[in-house]
């Protein structure tokens, strides 16, 4: 899971932006998801067929111009459901 929070008013081109990573990374996820949420904040989360510390690719920083803070990134594994 990968989070940011955009510079005041730039939330829209931290989205695109987003969407723009999230379809060139090395290698493609079972699932992508992306959202937003209030105070201009993006969230792009991945489902892989991996081990939980398998090497998977991840979006950048973008650049520190079009951000609040550095990028919150967590990993995440499934306990119950399919």
């Amino acid at each position: 899971m990968w989070e940011a929070r955009a510079v005041e008013g730039r939330g829209a081109e931290l989205l695109e932006w987003a969407r723009a990573q999230a379809r060139v990374l090395a290698r493609e996820p079972e699932r992508t998801e992306i959202l937003r949420a209030p105070q201009d904040r993006v969230l792009v989360m991945t489902w892989w067929d991996a081990e939980y510390d398998a090497e998977l690719p991840e979006l950048p920083e973008p650049e520190a111009g079009l951000i609040t803070r550095a990028v919150h990134r967590w990993r995440f594994e499934s306990v119950d459901g399919a």
